[in-house]
């Protein structure tokens, strides 16, 4: 007989908690900060608050176009016509389509990546923006370098023509090999913005369709405490036929003391105003652009000043910078390909974000300042 036997244990049942996401976009409330990248709960940030999705797009149109300058005519007409025509994706054509997708990529995920399509006879004859998913970025052995996994079932390799790659982060912490996207730390702000939105909802739809609480009260007699419960079945079901729905109109007819109240009619709704003004100025302030620029009018002036301008240009070169070197890239490997060793240059459109009044009076005021320096 052992000594330790296995002794039969009553069986207890145990609550079931059960949690559901009250919103749509449960990803958000599993977002867990300082993680790895989550490429998945960025994109559903953007397709759960429309003002995120909003401000990304006109960060990439802000951005502006560009064109790339040679110093040798027969390599500038090549690739004039190579930033015009080239393949991207198999679906869109064009050099500024795919800095557009490569950006709005970065902004987004923090991480950018493209590659350089070339034929057999290695000439580039098309762009294609690779998705991230099946992309592991690993630090290479000189411990500087990195090199580019793609994934081939269930393990990864190596890309063969890293050069044929073009790579930018956003905003890397220190030793990091990915970037930050611009989205960091709005996952919370959005998750509680969406819950205001869901109770708003749930409010709503309440007040238009309505729930009664029917209520009957007995008399203290003998005969309607013996018949209560009839008579409350007869209420019940005199109460159900009056509120089928359909076109006809029927009269509820009930005896004895009958109260009708509609189910939270004494409830207040509150006040969202402020708490969701107070989560959209987080989100604006993230993404840098003026609340007029995404639709909101706080202010009775919707109109930019000087210093929000020159704010919003810096940030816009800063994007600038980052692209620049891809381009060129791209641009080089083109060249390369036809036998032109000539140097390139990137010239961005001009930021105009003030009105076109304050141009003209900007310029007029150069102008006077340069004639009086003359002594004219």
């Amino acid at each position: 007989m052992g000594i330790f036997k296995n002794r039969k244990v009553s069986r207890v049942s145990a609550p079931v908690t059960q949690s559901a996401n009250r919103h749509p976009f449960g990803i958000l409330d599993g977002y867990v900060p300082l993680a790895a990248p989550q490429i998945k709960l960025y994109y559903a940030l953007r397709e759960a608050v429309p003002v995120i999705d909003a401000a990304v797009f006109k960060l990439v149109r802000l951005t502006g176009g560009f064109k790339v300058e040679c110093d040798n005519s027969a390599a500038q007409t090549a690739i004039d016509e190579f930033i015009q025509s080239v393949p991207v994706g198999g679906n869109r054509q064009g050099l500024s389509a795919f800095v557009s997708s490569y950006f709005e990529q970065l902004l987004t995920c923090g991480t950018a990546l493209g590659e350089i399509v070339t034929d057999t006879d290695g000439m580039p004859r098309a762009l294609f923006n690779a998705p991230l998913d099946n992309i592991e970025l690993k630090r290479n052995e000189n411990g500087f370098d990195i090199d580019i996994y793609t994934r081939d079932g269930a393990e990864f390799r190596k890309v063969t023509r890293p050069e044929m790659c073009l790579l930018s982060v956003l905003n890397p912490e220190p030793g990091a090999l990915t970037g930050c996207s611009l989205l960091k730390g709005l996952p919370f702000v959005s998750s509680v913005l969406l819950k205001i939105f869901e109770s708003i909802g749930a409010n709503w739809e309440r007040v238009g369709n309505l729930r009664f609480a029917v209520t009957y009260n007995p008399k203290n007699d003998a005969v309607d405490r013996a018949y209560a419960k009839d008579r409350a079945m007869q209420v019940a079901k005199e109460w159900g036929e009056a509120m089928q729905s359909g076109s006809e109109i029927r009269d509820f007819v009930a005896v004895g003391d009958v109260q009708i109240k509609v189910i939270g009619a004494d409830n207040q709704i509150l006040d969202s105003e402020i708490p969701v003004r107070q989560m959209l100025e987080q989100i604006v302030a993230k993404t840098g652009l003026p609340p007029f620029m995404l639709g909101l009018s706080w202010s009775s002036t919707e109109r930019m000043s000087s210093q929000q301008a020159d704010v919003l240009t810096s940030e816009l070169e800063a994007y600038r910078r980052i692209l620049t070197p891809v381009i060129r890239k791209v641009c080089a490997v083109y060249l390369n390909s036809l036998g032109h060793s000539c140097n390139t240059k990137v010239v961005w459109d001009d930021i105009t974000l003030q009105d076109e009044v304050e141009l003209s009076r900007a310029e007029l005021y150069r102008a006077q300042a340069e004639k009086i320096r003359r002594g004219e």
